[in-house]
């Protein structure tokens, strides 16, 4: 079995949540999407959990960061191409989203960031395959 990753992101407004990543191409799983929570696909293996403040709050005993004033994560996607990066964070611009950084072009490896409608940092990356090395 391959290993998941449930990133679990607080929210404000969790319908205006689901209509940004909506607006982005993504799906929700129904099964665990309520009024609580909303399991947004990323991909076969890779959620983020969208959960409305309070709920957030009791799986932690730390306070909840406000995401538009300090970073308590940057979520990083890997994409297929350059031109994908593009289409990804020109859609969640117009749909709502923030600039968040400058673009970055290594050459090798372009990256485009925004903020999504909590202030929580994206970015979008494409990394040159033929630039990545294996490792043993």
């Amino acid at each position: 079995m391959s290993t998941k990753i449930f990133v679990n992101l607080p929210v404000k407004d969790l319908g205006r949540s689901v209509e940004f990543f909506t607006g982005l191409g993504y799906s929700f799983n129904p099964q665990f999407t309520d009024e609580n929570a909303a399991c947004l696909v990323i991909s076969d293996d890779i959620y983020a959990m969208l959960l409305v403040e309070p709920f957030f709050k009791s799986f932690t005993k730390k306070e909840v960061a406000d995401a538009t004033k300090t970073t308590e994560a940057i979520v990083a996607l890997g994409v297929e191409s350059r031109q994908r990066v593009d289409e990804l964070v020109d859609k969640a611009l117009s749909t709502g989203g923030l600039p968040a950084n400058e673009p970055m072009d290594e050459g090798f490896m372009y990256v485009r960031s925004f903020q999504d409608p909590d202030g929580h940092l994206w970015e979008v990356l494409y990394m040159d395959p033929a630039a990545v090395q294996e490792q043993p």
